[in-house]
């Protein structure tokens, strides 16, 4: 079987060194790309939550509302808790294996207590954990974390 470079008639650039007369060249091919966080940390009470939502988590859900996940969320209203209760769960698993919705719904709660509000949930935990599951380019979430930290997103 012909490997892929065979097949398309060309090397395939494989690392961004050169080889020239037994030394290595560096071959600069632009600016690196900014790297996103690897999830984004829910702090309730003494417990930290990591929160990323995978692929199969995003299909998962948006087979379940038969929804684009950016409609879930962006439709000019505010989500309905249930909804957001649901994404945040969702975006739980990968590292709180086995999370229930009722133990999401606790933590809310326990939120809530600590003053946080529904408001503060889409701010401050929805939409950062949309940014680090590659909702937005690096630059958008950027811009939004920014936004947030000034209080001029909602």
């Amino acid at each position: 079987m012909q490997g892929l470079d065979e097949e398309l008639g060309q090397d395939i650039i494989t690392d961004k060194t050169e080889k020239t007369d037994n030394a290595e060249k560096v071959v600069d091919f632009g600016e690196a790309k900014k790297r996103r966080k690897a999830f984004h940390v829910w702090k309730v009470g003494d417990n930290e939550y990591n929160l990323k939502l995978t692929t199969s988590n995003i299909c998962m859900l948006e087979s379940k509302y038969n929804r684009n996940m950016l409609d879930l969320v962006s439709t000019g209203n505010f989500p309905p808790l249930n909804l957001m209760l649901t994404i945040i769960q969702a975006a739980m698993l990968p590292y709180h294996h086995g999370i229930k919705y009722k133990n999401v719904q606790d933590i809310f709660d326990a939120y809530v207590e600590e003053g946080g509000s529904q408001t503060d949930l889409v701010s401050n935990v929805l939409m950062p954990t949309l940014a680090v599951s590659g909702f937005f380019t690096p630059e958008q979430a950027e811009s939004m974390e920014d936004h947030l930290q000034e209080g001029t997103l909602l």
